[in-house]
């Protein structure tokens, strides 16, 4: 386990524990375990509540389905992705089902969903790493996403692995210190970059 960075402020110990791991253990993830990630996902705020996430996901266990959630990915994640028990992709709808309309929100809301995912993980001892680089329009056609769709994310989850599994490369950003931006840094007083009061 990565040791926590110690927060500048009181925080609650589930964000401060959170982080994205690349060693995963092969053990299964159990079903009411998922179940349970999946649920929290689905008490996220949204934009009128339209709730447009949507996840596709499968276990190392279902090897076909497994193995085409991990061709989608490029080969630097791949590498250590498919170690995982668990691949998931996070798609948003783009649109408003109710109004027809672009909803420029969707992307957020998938984002607060995922968060939700996140933090209930971390109560249940699971980890997850989302990764951006995989292929979106491949994802489209192999896991059959309608029009109106599209893929934000990919997500290796499981429980916490061995450093020691990975390249020397990836053992190395696994076990440096986690490092975070000041406040400061993206907290402005009533405008763009002005330095907050002094509280």
């Amino acid at each position: 386990m990565k040791t926590a960075s110690v927060p500048d402020y009181p925080i609650h110990p589930l964000l401060a524990d959170r982080w994205s791991p690349r060693a995963f253990d092969d053990r299964p993830v159990e079903t009411d375990k998922l179940n349970t990630l999946f649920e929290a996902a689905r008490w996220a705020a949204s934009s009128f509540n339209a709730q447009p996430w949507y996840f596709v996901v499968a276990q190392r266990s279902q090897t076909e389905d497994f193995e085409r959630l991990a061709s989608l990915l490029n080969t630097g994640n791949r590498s250590w992705a498919e170690q995982a028990p668990v691949l998931i992709a996070a798609i948003a709808r783009l649109d408003f089902p109710h109004k027809g309309r672009h909803n420029r929100h969707a992307w957020h809301d998938l984002g607060l969903a995922i968060g939700n995912l996140s933090v209930q993980a971390t109560a249940l001892d699971l980890y997850l790493h989302q990764m951006a680089g995989f292929n979106a329009d491949t994802a489209a056609e192999q896991l059959g996403i309608p029009d109106g769709h599209a893929a934000a994310t990919m997500i290796a989850l499981g429980y916490l692995g061995d450093p020691a599994t990975l390249s020397d490369t990836l053992r190395a950003r696994e076990e440096a210190p986690r490092s975070r931006k000041t406040i400061d840094e993206f907290v402005f007083q009533g405008r763009w970059n002005a330095k907050r009061d002094a509280q």
